[in-house]
């Protein structure tokens, strides 16, 4: 009896967490003037209005009839909006505005499903939906659906970001915190163990990419004490990076060149200098900022430096290691995630100085390293031994394990607290500049 009063206690607070995510991901629509819903404001991705439509439809064919017996009404919307676009993967889309449905029938599409699943879910009678037909827990599909959706809340925040200023409505932004000056210097991570992934065993919920847990033997290495500055990406420039072929592969020297590539995309150039594009205004390069970019940037910039991006092993040593052996749930020990501890949870609309969170450091004094932008790593996005993909999901991962996307750790301002636990894994390609991504380099 014990055990399935626990079990209902855990499912409310699932959708109560649901409510939560839908509250944000409302919130961040609201921000779109009217009449630019349908505005692309990346070219690889779908019109502002297809996301509107997309996490309805992903919690409904996740659920409606998987588990809780539901028939659709709309089975056309279930397909149109079931599935996005992978950046920089197999040209630009060139659908049109009128090739979509009006707003007013995907509100109506929206207030359905959320009132037919809710119904559902809270009818006092949550333990009769106790697994779905592939054997999953109802608890993991929640799971999932609550963290698609706030992935897409960060994904949309920087689509967003790319959108014309005049076509949002500003929002409140936190105040920009004052900092000392920036000292850069590396730090010495003594040899010692990584242990990546997730145990099958254990009660946390993750993604199929994060399972199996397994350790590594990470040799001595250096690593950046913060993330690279805007400040230390512009003596970069100044150095004639973008021009200089030897920083560069011929693959990302190709795409550099054919799309004019100069600067980082959140850079607007000026006669006598630079603007930088936050949220909701223009304002000054702020130079203790982490600087944005692509992979292929992070890698040439880390060429020009005479040192390498980490690997994911690497990372994860320097972020959760310690010198006695252990290993640490978060860079600053066991306790939960907060504002005191870095930029992340939704507590900032853009980046913060890289030293702005001191008493967030690693056990080796390594800073910043959950959120104010992820990382790059230089492992190549695949799987770990023992990989299953999710029956219900089967291509969230494995579509992607094409050796063209690298492994990102870490957390961005716009990332959920709930993922920043130190197995989840991010990816993208090489060449997608939008990303709330930085880096830190390493020696050797």
């Amino acid at each position: 009896m014990l055990a399935a009063q626990v079990e209902i206690a855990v499912r409310r607070q699932l959708l109560e967490r649901v409510s939560d995510a839908r509250r944000r991901s409302d919130a961040l629509f609201r921000i779109v003037r009217s009449d630019s819903i349908y505005e692309r404001p990346i070219p690889e991705r779908h019109r502002i209005l297809f996301y509107v439509g997309h996490l309805e439809a992903f919690d409904w064919n996740l659920l409606h009839e998987n588990v809780l017996g539901l028939k659709s009404f709309h089975p056309e919307f279930d397909r149109l909006f079931a599935f996005g676009i992978d950046p920089v993967g197999g040209g630009l889309p060139s659908d049109q505005p009128s090739d979509w449905p009006s707003l007013e029938a995907l509100r109506d599409y929206v207030t359905r499903i959320r009132a037919a699943l809710d119904e559902k879910l809270a009818d006092g009678s949550l333990e009769s939906y106790g697994q779905s037909r592939d054997g999953f827990p109802l608890d993991t599909l929640l799971n999932v659906a609550i963290e698609h959706r706030l992935m897409h809340v960060e994904t949309l925040a920087y689509m967003l970001h790319q959108l014309p200023l005049d076509r949002k409505v500003p929002q409140e932004n936190p105040f920009r915190l004052a900092t000392p000056p920036v000292t850069c210097r590396m730090i010495e991570i003594p040899a010692g163990v990584a242990t990546l992934g997730l145990s099958r065993a254990g009660e946390t919920f993750g993604w199929d990419n994060e399972y199996e847990a397994h350790t590594a033997l990470v040799p001595a290495f250096e690593v950046d004490q913060y993330e690279v500055t805007n400040r230390q990406y512009l003596d970069f420039m100044a150095a004639g990076g973008y021009e200089t072929r030897a920083f560069w592969s011929d693959e990302d020297w190709n795409w550099k060149s054919a799309h004019a590539v100069s600067h980082p995309v959140f850079w607007t150039k000026l006669r006598d200098g630079w603007l930088y594009r936050a949220m909701f205004e223009e304002v000054p390069l702020p130079l203790d900022w982490p600087v944005y970019v692509g992979h292929a940037e992070a890698v040439a910039y880390a060429r020009w430096a005479g040192k390498s991006l980490p690997t994911e092993e690497q990372w994860h040593r320097a972020a959760y290691g310690a010198e006695d052996g252990t290993e640490r749930d978060y860079p600053w020990g066991r306790e939960a995630p907060s504002s005191s501890f870095g930029n992340f949870d939704f507590g900032h609309w853009n980046p913060t100085p890289v030293n702005a969170f001191p008493t967030g450091h690693s056990a080796f004094g390594v800073h910043d390293m959950l959120g104010n932008g992820w990382e790059w790593t230089s492992t190549v996005f695949a799987p770990f031994a023992g990989f299953e993909p999710f029956p219900f999901y089967r291509g969230y991962s494995a579509d992607f394990f094409d050796g063209k996307h690298f492994v990102m750790k870490g957390g961005s301002p716009r990332t959920a607290a709930c993922m920043l636990r130190p197995t989840f894994r991010n990816w993208f390609q090489a060449h997608y500049q939008y990303v709330y991504a930085g880096f830190r380099c390493v020696n050797p």
